[in-house]
Order: C-alpha cells, then structure tokens, then sequence
C-alpha cells in the first residue's frame, strides 16, 4: 500500500511539474524569461515551484476591475479632453496616442503643477488641503506609517470627518505591514473608510503578495491631487541617521485632478466592489497653465506594462537630452539599450543615484548596469547628502515624467504605479532645474575610479544582477 501511494505521489508530482511548464510555455513569454524558469523547474522543482507561485506567475490576462468599470469611472476624462486647445508636440503626439491606446490616459489641459523637494513642505500643502476640505479626501499610500507624521495627518482627517467629510484610504498591505491593526481599526471607529489593498491573507491570497499597490494619490474634493514619491513616515521628513531622504512629490490643480481621481476610485471599486461616481467627484476645472499632461496607471493585470513602453519610446524618441533620478537602477533589456544607444548616439544621458540605498543587495544589483552606461558616455552622478529616493525623467525641452515609478523591474513589471507624463517647456525647465541642484550635491563618478573598483566588489554585483527581477 505504501509502494502504492509513493507511485502515486511521484506520478501527481511529476504531472504537476509538467502542467507548470506546459503553463509557462504556453504563455509564449520572452524566451530569456521561459527558458531559466523551465530549467529550475526541472533541476530544483520544489524550489522552483515555491518561486514561481510567488513570482512566476503571469497575470497578465487576469484583471482586478472590469473594463466596462473602468470606462465607467473614467469616462468623465472625455469631458476633459478638448480639442480646441494648444496641441500636444508634434513629435510627442505618438507617444500620446500610445498612453491612450493601452490604459486609456486621455491628455488633460491647463494644469497647474507645484513641485516639493522636501517632506516638511508636501505635508504642510497636503495638511493645509485637507483642512479647506468640504465633500471627501481620497488618500493612497503604499507606505503608511503610525508615526509622528502619520497621527500628524490623521488627527487632520478625524477632524474633517467630523465635519461630515467623505474620506476613504486605501493602504499597501505589505507596504504598511508593520503598522499595528488597532492603528486603522481607530480611523474606521471615527468615521473614515480604510481598506488594505490586494489584502494578504494565507494561504488564499499568496501568491499576489508579489504585485503591490505602490502608488502614492491624495485627492481633495476633486479639485487638487498630489502624486509623486512620498509616502506617510517620518523618514521624509525627518531624514535617516545617515542624512536626508531626498524625494519630490507635485500638487496638482486643474484638469489633472480627474486622471488622479479616476485612478484612485478604480482601485477602490476593485478593492471594495463599490461603484463611486458623479459630478461631485469630477467638478469643472479651470484651465490655469498651458501644459497637457497625461495621468499613466499602470500594474501587472492586463496585457500592456504601460510605464516600460512609455518611458521606452521617449528614450528611445530623444534628441538632445535624457536626465533620470530613480533610488533604484535595475532595467529591462530594452531600457538599458535605448540609453546606451542615446548616449552612444550623442545625446546627454545623465542617471542620477543615491551614493548610499536603503537595501544593500539593491545596490549590488543597480550598479552592475553602470559599467555599460559608463562607456556608452552617459554620465553617472551619485547623491551624496542621503538617500535619493525621488522619481524622475526629463527628455530633450518638453517631454517630463513624474510619478511613483522607479527605474526597475518590480515598477515596471509586477507593482501598480502611476505616473505623469507633462508636456510643457515651462515645467520641464523647472525640473531640470531641481535635477541640475541636486547634482551640485552629487558626486561625478569617473570611470577611473569606477572601473578599479575592487573585483569582489564586481563579483557581488554581478551576482546579485541575476535577482534582478526579484528584488
């Protein structure tokens, strides 16, 4: 009998193992993805099945809202779009069709757009919103935190709620994983609605603990938004031991508003199943700027990695500069190749990164990719004061992206951000102005220092590049 059920267990085993690999191969996948999968499978089964249920997986035509409910709640984006005013650039207008054709981001008129550069800053203008608030507050953070700054903010919105204001939240379950229970459970006794995002609970929701909400939104009665790169802690405002957390995070008023708006309340019909809509949450908007701007959800449900092939094409579409800010460098092949050929090309390639991360293996990992950069001649600049933790893209005098992405495979391929792509003279002089501050606090690295690194020190780097796509 025991002969038996070991022929039967070896035989289940073996056509489990099969099945994930049939899966995999079926899923037509980039080779250079399917064929190590395959071999791990194969030579490590157990292990690899453990990883590929929590990373493998291709979600791709699975979906978290329907697309009828999508159109539903970003149908007042239309409204918003008219043709009547200054045009997008010529030589942007594909990249425009593209952004709109894959997440339906429909460009959005006359927005004014506030840049902070420092926690202190955002939070006075976010604070000072909240309390000119009359119908609700729409908050989204990947990280929120019970600290000083988190009671800061939520004595804030007890007070609006108070007030009969409408006030939802929504949390990254991992993000906010070491933030007690009891901390939300008192928001939801006052009066505030509080959901975690794509909630973890063992062993059902296992495998999705890889694709997080990384997100970063607040939206004040429809009429200001906030996204960028800071979430509720005190570290932003507060730095670290070892210096400042340097991040932007952007106010934005008029027409922009609703793209935050849409993208806020379609996460939150996923995650509640409520439907929230009306013309109280998208109220007519002044045209204050001559910009256009275009709100860009992306994440790892559905066919399209919007952010990767739109940060692709504008790499790829550049003339005379690219100047990027990300904590983390750790790009797709095709990213890494379209700015070595920019700067093999000519073009000003510049990549700013902390001298010092958060993560020491994510260090490792983002600077095996610099040698390349290096002799293509893009330049390498290093922050020095503390951590760079802020997002950003500039290309050539018209073309800027600001949002939560970084510059890495877990934006790009498995989180759900959001960004902005602005096309406006006036505010891409302003960030490269802001890029070109930083970098008087940064450090040019040479490639005579760089390239006698020691050898250890390029073994780990070129060890810790194969996890990559997992980090």
């Amino acid at each position: 009998m025991q002969q038996i059920l070991t022929y039967l267990f070896v035989a289940l085993y073996s056509i489990t193992i099969l099945s994930v690999i049939l899966v995999i191969i079926t899923e037509n996948r980039n080779p250079l993805k399917t064929l190590p999968w395959i071999i791990v499978l194969i030579f490590a089964p157990v292990i690899g099945l453990v990883f590929y249920f929590f990373f493998g997986q291709n979600l791709s035509k699975q979906r978290i809202i329907s697309r009828r409910t999508r159109k539903r709640i970003s149908m007042h984006l239309e409204e918003s779009d008219s043709p009547g005013h200054p045009g997008i650039p010529e030589s942007w207008r594909p990249l425009a069709r593209l952004l709109k054709s894959t997440i339906h981001a429909v460009p959005l008129y006359g927005s004014r757009i506030t840049p902070y550069t420092d926690g202190e800053s955002k939070m006075k203008a976010l604070l000072d919103d909240i309390a000119r608030a009359k119908h609700h507050i729409h908050l989204q953070y990947y990280i929120f935190c019970n600290d000083r700054t988190g009671e800061r903010l939520c004595e804030a919105l007890r007070a609006k709620a108070r007030e009969g204001v409408q006030i939802r939240i929504l949390y990254d379950d991992v993000g906010s994983s070491k933030v007690k229970k009891s901390f939300f459970e008192d928001l939801r006794r006052d009066g505030i609605e509080v959901h975690a995002f794509l909630h973890v609970r063992f062993p059902r929701f296992t495998s999705k603990i890889n694709y997080r909400n990384h997100r970063k939104i607040a939206v004040i009665d429809g009429r200001v938004g906030f996204i960028g790169g800071m979430n509720i802690a005190d570290r932003y405002l507060f730095g670290t031991d070892w210096g400042i957390w340097r991040d932007t995070h952007f106010r934005i008023e008029g027409n922009g508003v609703a793209g935050l708006q849409a993208s806020f309340l379609s996460d939150w019909s996923a995650t509640t199943k409520q439907r929230i809509s009306g013309t109280e949450y998208y109220p007519p908007a002044q045209h204050l700027t001559n910009n256009i701007l275009q709100i860009v959800p992306s994440g790892p449900f559905g066919k399209w990695r919007t952010l990767l092939q739109g940060d692709s094409y504008a790499i790829t579409n550049a003339r005379r500069r690219i100047w990027i800010q990300t904590p983390y460098y750790l790009p797709s092949e095709v990213l890494n190749s379209a700015l070595q050929a920019a700067a093999l090309a000519g073009i000003d390639v510049r990549l700013m990164l902390p001298a010092r991360s958060d993560s020491r293996i994510v260090d490792l990992a983002s600077h095996s990719y610099l040698d390349d950069m290096m002799k293509a001649g893009a330049k390498i600049l290093f922050y020095t004061p503390g951590f760079l933790h802020s997002k950003l893209l500039i290309v050539d005098d018209d073309l800027t992206v600001i949002g939560s992405a970084n510059m890495d495979f877990r934006s790009f391929e498995h989180n759900f951000e959001i960004n902005a792509f602005v096309y406006d003279t006036a505010f891409n002089a302003q960030m490269a102005a802001i890029f070109e501050n930083d970098a008087a606090k940064s450090h040019l690295l040479t490639p005579a220092e760089w390239f006698n690194r020691p050898r250890t020190r390029r073994w780990a780097e070129s060890l810790m590049r194969v996890f990559s796509p997992l980090l």
